[in-house]
């Protein structure tokens, strides 16, 4: 189990406080992305939204945006939580150095560290 965080040249202990604190926060991250979804799929409000929102393409791509993003971020929300529980969290898939805290803080899901984020978006 990744117990472990860098910061600077310093490691330090990635607590049992810290770990049931990001793991409610990926909880969390799971219920309200499953309650978007169904919010998504499900029907409007009234016939004459439905007919008004069935005009407005726009409003439909943005609709099916979200619902995709938000599919993509359960997944990824959903995975963590699987590392989580196989004890590879907050191991970096790329160089397999331990994920900062403070990266895992904010994005509870990451599964890569900062630098490697940065590598693979600049190859996009």
């Amino acid at each position: 189990m990744v117990n472990h965080r860098t910061i600077g040249r310093r490691r330090t202990h990635l607590s049992a406080e810290d770990l049931a604190a990001l793991r409610e926060n990926l909880h969390e991250q799971r219920l309200f992305r499953r309650e978007q979804l169904c919010r998504l799929a499900g029907p409007a409000g009234s016939r004459a939204e439905e007919r008004r929102e069935q005009q407005a393409a726009a409003q439909i791509e943005v609709r099916v945006q979200l619902a995709a993003s938000a599919r993509m971020v359960l997944a990824d929300v959903e995975e963590a939580l699987r590392r989580m529980d196989q004890g590879t969290y907050g191991t970096c898939h790329l160089c397999r150095q331990v994920i900062a805290l403070d990266r895992l803080t904010i994005v509870p899901q990451a599964r890569y560290c900062a630098r490697c984020q940065q590598v693979k978006e600049a190859v996009r």
